[in-house]
């Protein structure tokens, strides 16, 4: 895998929590998140996973992130958020992959409001394999390394202006899919 970095990420990871907790209000909590998961969301608190690698911690930072946003302005998007992982069907699947692709969208405005605009190309890649694994989970129910995934030179994704919203607490999405 082509990456930024480690110490420009442990860099980024910091200045974008900082970012997340002080301009819009949402705690960021390192912690152990029970397995398979790497990160969680409830709607006002984003957690990321202690053991995560820089690179899978930053990635699931600004997603979660992206998710937050999504989740404070969409019941649909809660809904996609906290579906029971099971084969389902090509309709379910593209909803997902919009959904999927709005979060990262949201996160990649994040690093350009913060004046970050070297980790498209990182941002888009990860993007790419996090929601083939999800595809591949979906469709066939079998959880494999979702490095297994990464290819890099993704198409490189359009940041989102984030809209204004207002977190608030939902449910845990333990219950809902891996992302």
């Amino acid at each position: 895998m082509n990456y930024p970095p480690r110490s420009r990420m442990y860099e980024l990871f910091q200045i974008l929590q900082q970012q997340i907790e002080n301009k819009y209000g949402i705690p960021v909590i390192i912690t152990d998140v029970p397995e398979p998961f790497t990160g969680d969301l409830d709607g006002a608190s984003i957690y990321v996973d202690i053991d995560e690698d820089i690179d899978s911690a930053l990635f699931i930072l600004v997603h979660l992130f992206g998710h937050t946003v999504q989740w404070s302005l969409c019941e649909d998007a809660r809904r996609i958020g906290q579906a029971v992982p099971e084969p389902t069907d090509e309709a379910f699947l593209k909803q997902l992959r919009i959904y999927e692709e709005q979060a990262c969208r949201y996160s990649l405005q994040l690093f350009h409001d913060v004046g970050v605009n070297d980790f498209d190309q990182w941002l888009s890649d990860f993007a790419a394999c996090d929601f083939a694994y999800l595809d591949h989970f979906y469709r066939t129910g079998e959880k494999r390394d979702a490095r297994s995934f990464w290819k890099p030179g993704q198409r490189i994704l359009e940041p989102l202006p984030l809209p204004e919203f207002t977190p608030r607490r939902w449910k845990s999405r333990l219950s809902g899919i891996v992302l």
